[in-house]
């Protein structure tokens, strides 16, 4: 055992040297002295001294330093446990409104006196009888309540709670206070006003009070009946507040000019980026030294043209592909017109986001590239050209401009204007557009030739007479806001923004909401309460059917909101359901449609899996008349009627009732198979 050290014996002074720190506190070479020490030592006996400590009192500082004795004598009986917890609340109570402008004791003689009544000691503290009381009684009980409050303070936190009433919790000027509910009959028009806000805010205790007043109970009902009184008045106000003339506000906030939501379609590379962005230059949306930024960047990053699309282009992939991926969103006016511009991606790859802003649009601008050999590609099979032009028709688009682009790379050549206007035309008509709401106008968009005012270009008015782009779309008709139908909101964006709650966007396509509504999220089926109503960074009071908004909600889970989701009015709730039935358009499609094809369901803003369970029958294109019952597949151009099944509930709408929630689209394999309308809700 002699390799084991003696550790109980061992003295572990002599293992260190005297330059060895390591072992050791840094502390141990500084001395402190014993009262220094003793400020940091705890001891339990200190603690429990200090916890029930008396006070000092707020007035009269002459008696702070001497120890203050209870006296033989004293005119006012020292209070029992309850009435020195009623005596501070009372105390409280009065000084929320008088402040510090009276002594304390003046206060506690006026409590005392009228029988722990905080309104009748306010008014004995008003009254000049209180300050001739207070004069005579000031040398004889000034000991005397200095004693009293020391030792209720000391007794009251140590009460029983088998004796202590419940305690009630209102507020008063922003302030909480804990106290207990002190009976009262002696109503002024100043108490009666407090009386109304505390009856308004004050949380009934679950536990009968304690008091020994007898007119108690009647207190309470007057209070109960002020309550009620309030709360029928703020019932009454806002019903009051949703009953407003939408219309009339609209057209107010408006300034007379019609709401229009535009949405710019075209093939990849057509130089839809360009054109709108060099328009929002020339209408002074985009001011000079920004765009003299992105000028310079352009030209660094090797893409000098591109200046222009990055106005609408503003993430740095997007910029740096050279390719628009997401529906870029902005505002601007015309002679007759508010305008929301959304600018939807050409590139197959994102068809997806180019029907999320379909889906939003009134009217279309669809850009063509008029060089040569770049029309063919887009409007061939295979170009997005065709297939953009069926989706906004199948979308509930009926306007359509087309811009004719790069028009000064063909010299202003009538002949290429007039080809590409004769296939475009004729394709047009089959998709279901008519000639009247078609226009064809030539612009060159990164010259700026004929955007906002008609071009001086000697090529181009030889033959062309017509307006320029800003002049057709100022000529657009508005389509009718349905703002008499309920409150209907389909989610494009969530997102958490600073503060309480989170935000959604989109668009609102009926009725109309206004901030405190509370509004029915579905198919979660969760409620929320509108906190603030956003348009284009502008906050509003209210929004109606048309507007792109952004709602800051609160009383719902983040989590249990996506994109997709449908906003509604609680006593009008959307549809949910996971089974209905449609009649469907075919598109030219390679392979036949059978029962069982798993497609892809594209509504509003949603894109959800889903499976065509049945082939109904196949109808006639005009009367829909059954042509055949059951059939086994669908081939292209073909009307019919379905049954899909989609893997989670939807909230759908009926084409007779909404048809700006009744349109939907098929897609399989990256290509657009259908287009449909809801005609049952199964389940």
């Amino acid at each position: 055992m002699a390799r084991h050290r003696n550790v109980r014996g061992l003295k572990y002074d002599e293992d260190f040297e005297d330059d060895d720190v390591y072992g050791q506190s840094v502390e141990d070479d500084y001395c402190i002295s014993p009262t220094t020490a003793a400020q940091f030592i705890y001891k339990r006996d200190d603690y429990n001294q200090r916890a029930f400590a008396e006070e000092p009192l707020e007035e009269g500082d002459e008696y702070a330093e001497d120890k203050v004795e209870e006296p033989s004598h004293n005119n006012q009986p020292i209070p029992s446990g309850v009435d020195q917890a009623r005596l501070h609340y009372c105390l409280d109570e009065i000084r929320e409104v008088l402040g510090d402008s009276v002594s304390e004791q003046v206060l506690v003689d006026a409590v005392l006196n009228s029988q722990y009544d905080a309104h009748k000691a306010l008014d004995l503290v008003l009254s000049e009888d209180s300050q001739q009381i207070s004069k005579v009684k000031t040398q004889s009980t000034a000991p005397a309540l200095k004693s009293t409050i020391g030792k209720a303070r000391e007794q009251s936190a140590r009460v029983d709670a088998d004796i202590v009433p419940k305690v009630a919790k209102m507020t008063v000027s922003g302030k909480q206070i804990t106290g207990f509910n002190i009976p009262s009959t002696n109503v002024d028009e100043n108490d009666h006003l407090r009386k109304g806000t505390f009856a308004e805010e004050t949380y009934p205790s679950p536990l009968p009070e304690v008091s020994s007043k007898p007119n108690s109970t009647a207190h309470v009902a007057s209070l109960t009946e002020e309550a009620a009184v309030v709360q029928t008045f703020s019932k009454g106000s806002a019903k009051a507040r949703q009953q407003i003339d939408v219309k009339a506000e609209l057209e107010k906030r408006q300034g007379g000019k019609q709401l229009l939501n535009l949405v710019v379609i075209g093939h990849v590379d057509a130089g839809k980026s360009t054109l709108m962005g060099h328009l929002l230059y020339l209408l002074g949306k985009v001011n000079k030294r920004i765009m003299h930024k992105y000028e310079q960047e352009s030209k660094k990053a090797g893409k000098a043209s591109f200046a222009f699309a990055w106005v609408l282009d503003e993430t740095g992939e997007e910029r740096e592909r050279g390719v628009t991926m997401d529906v870029g969103m902005t505002t601007f006016e015309t002679k007759t017109k508010l305008i929301t511009l959304m600018d939807a991606p050409g590139h197959k790859d994102f068809i997806p986001n180019m029907i999320t802003g379909a889906a939003q649009a009134d009217v279309a601008i669809l850009v063509v590239d008029a060089s040569r050999g770049e029309f063919e590609a887009g409007f061939e099979a295979g170009g997005q050209t065709r297939e953009h032009a069926l989706l906004v028709r199948s979308l509930g688009v009926t306007q359509l401009a087309v811009a004719v682009n790069k028009m000064d790379q063909v010299n202003w050549q009538p002949e290429r204007y007039k080809e590409i206007s004769n296939k475009l035309g004729h394709f047009l008509k089959q998709a279901g557009f008519k000639d009247s709401d078609v226009a064809y106008i030539p612009t060159a968009g990164l010259n700026g030739e004929n955007l906002i005012t008609r071009s001086q270009v000697p090529e181009l008015k030889v033959w062309y007479n017509g307006p320029s782009l800003l002049e057709q779309i100022d000529s657009f008709k508005s389509p009718q806001r349905p703002v008499e139908k309920p409150f209907r909101l389909c989610v494009a964006d969530v997102f958490k923004d600073q503060g309480s709650g989170f935000s959604v966007t989109g668009k609102i396509e009926a009725g109309y909401v206004q901030t405190g509504d509370r509004v029915l999220v579905m198919p979660p089926n969760e409620t929320c309460i509108v906190k603030g109503i956003t348009l284009h960074d502008v906050p509003l009071d209210w929004a109606a059917a048309g507007d792109h908004v952004t709602l800051t909600v609160t009383g719902v889970d983040i989590i249990k909101i996506n994109v997709g989701c449908i906003f509604c009015d609680q006593k009008a709730p959307i549809k949910t359901c996971t089974r209905f039935r449609a009649r469907v358009l075919i598109f030219s499609i390679d392979i036949p449609i059978t029962q069982g094809l798993p497609v892809l369901l594209h509504y509003q803003t949603l894109s959800e899996p889903c499976t065509i369970r049945r082939l109904v029958s196949v109808l006639h294109k005009n009367t829909g008349e059954v042509l055949k019952k059951k059939p086994k597949c669908l081939t292209k151009g073909q009307n019919a009627l379905i049954e899909l099944q989609t893997q989670r509930p939807v909230s759908l709408e009926l084409y007779k009732d909404f048809k700006e929630l009744g349109r939907f689209m098929l897609r399989y394999s990256g290509s657009s198979i259908a287009a449909g309308v809801v005609t049952e809700i199964k389940e």
